[in-house]
């Protein structure tokens, strides 16, 4: 059974683990309102009904005695004003009478049969206590009604005393039962909150084994990658939703990543053993350009898989599913393309697709700090460019760019027709550069010196090596100015319909 449930566990999508994570603490919340409710009632609202009771005996009881003395007064005085506080007191006394609780299943017998009397008696008593007051002359005069009604007046007190202490001796009885089953409702309120506490860690601990974990171990192996070490063991993740997706893209380009660097290092030997004969200098050469293209096609920079994972691992913790699910498409759609595109020359609508799943990564790193935008008036779908062309870029320009602006910064990618040539251009406002570094690189480029370029440059290099390759009169131009932005220019032959990627 158990290994049951966590196979349905990691078949879950992450949306839906979240999901039911959020329900179970939702209903183990109402459950703890429920039991904190009802431990209420027991402890309090039932005594309310005990009070109220003896409340009620008690208030008919200081009533009857209030009437009874005001009658006395008003018997022997004949005054008005004590005539209108005797019917003030009157009808208090008749309201505190209907209220009398008279429920056989909530008083008992006895205390039923005991109000079943004073309802009696009292109906007796208004008729009498009424009749003396309607006579015109002195209620006095009639001596005998007169103590009928003082001897109904005593009865009424001492039915409503001995009421009074049935209710009082019943409400004992029944806080001595309740005091019993009010010493057990901590202890059961403790060992059901401690029930539900441990089902809210367990679950909490299948989130952080099933996201939190692998994305920390994802992080961990992309520091390494990042210092060159690119055969490090495999990430470990048994689950069947995005992140185990995400994992196995990840070794898959881990291992082709370290295979390529090999092979790079195996063909620079190779120039090295055969540097002395031309033919085979240019064989070499021209080997070497094709294996640094697929290299550039299958390597993901390790900082910017560090940073996007870091990303992703956040939106995991804080976020719904939905974004996280979003960005593993994106990257998944990035390592697709580098990893299974042979193709030298692809459709722009291709390669605009790939800068898109690109700078939706980037921007959930950066925030608003970077934006964008698409300037396209061609026939996206039949222009045909070098593959590979944006990425690196767009890259270049948030890197050395916009990274370094607080504010960060706009890219702009513009492609037009002109005379039978495309025309792309790929601008941002970012920190440019100075004349003489603008200078060093321009030469750099044109001279094939990667030590010019620099190492953070080389994917400019390849792509500047790769225009002047496959096209007679292509171009590439670089514009910068200090502290205003950096545009690069790229002009190629239109070769409509011709060497498609599918």
């Amino acid at each position: 059974m158990r290994r049951l449930l966590k196979n349905m566990w990691q078949s879950l999508k992450i949306k839906h683990k979240i999901r039911l994570y959020t329900d179970i603490v939702l209903i183990i919340i109402l459950l703890s309102i429920f039991l904190a409710a009802w431990a209420i009632k027991s402890s309090l609202l039932d005594f309310s009904v005990i009070l109220k009771d003896n409340s009620l005996v008690s208030d008919f009881v200081q009533c009857m005695e209030k009437e009874a003395a005001l009658f006395e007064n008003y018997a022997k005085t004949g005054k008005e004003d004590v005539y209108e506080d005797l019917e003030g007191a009157v009808r208090i006394t008749a309201q505190k009478v209907a209220g009398l609780p008279y429920d056989y299943q909530e008083t008992g017998a006895q205390r039923y049969a005991k109000t079943w009397s004073i309802l009696n008696m009292y109906r007796v008593y208004c008729d009498r206590r009424d009749g003396l007051l309607a006579m015109e002359d002195k209620i006095s005069d009639d001596i005998s009604s007169l103590y009928e009604v003082y001897e109904i007046q005593s009865y009424l007190l001492s039915y409503s005393n001995q009421l009074m202490r049935m209710t009082l001796e019943d409400g004992v009885s029944a806080y001595a039962k309740k005091v019993k089953t009010i010493i057990f409702i901590p202890v059961i309120l403790i060992i059901i909150e401690l029930v539900f506490f441990l089902c809210i860690r367990k679950m909490s601990e299948l989130m952080k084994s099933s996201i939190v974990e692998p994305v920390m171990d994802l992080a961990e192996a992309s520091r390494k990658i990042a210092e060159n070490d690119f055969f490090i063991e495999d990430v470990n993740l048994q689950s069947q939703d995005e992140m185990g997706e995400l994992v196995h893209a990840f070794n898959k380009m881990k291992y082709a990543t370290g295979e390529y660097i090999m092979a790079l290092e195996e063909k620079r030997k190779a120039l090295d053993l055969y540097h002395a004969e031309e033919v085979e200098k240019l064989e070499m050469a021209r080997r070497l350009d094709a294996m640094e293209l697929d290299l550039l096609k299958n390597q993901i920079n390790p900082h910017f898989l560090f940073n996007t994972l870091n990303v992703i691992g956040g939106m995991a913790d804080l976020e719904g599913a939905q974004t996280t699910e979003a960005m593993i498409q994106a990257l998944s759609s990035l390592f697709r393309y580098n990893l299974k595109t042979p193709e030298e020359k692809v459709s722009l609508a291709r390669e605009l697709k790939v800068i898109r799943d690109y700078m939706f990564i980037q921007q959930k790193r950066f925030g608003n700090r970077i934006t964008y935008a698409i300037d396209c008036q061609t026939d996206a779908e039949s222009v045909v460019i070098p593959t590979f062309t944006f990425q690196p870029l767009v890259e270049n320009a948030i890197i050395h760019g916009l990274s370094c602006k607080e504010e960060g910064g706009h890219i702009l990618i513009r492609i037009r027709e002109k005379r039978n040539r495309i025309c792309i251009t790929v601008a941002d406002n970012g920190i440019g550069m100075s004349l003489a570094n603008l200078q060093t690189l321009r030469n750099g480029l044109r001279q094939d010196e990667t030590d010019k370029t620099g190492y953070q440059n080389i994917g400019l290099s390849n792509i500047y090596k790769r225009i002047h390759a496959m096209y007679a009169d292509g171009e590439m131009r670089i514009h910068s100015r200090d502290g205003v932005g950096t545009i690069i220019s790229i002009r190629i032959p239109d070769e409509r319909g011709m060497g498609i990627g599918e």
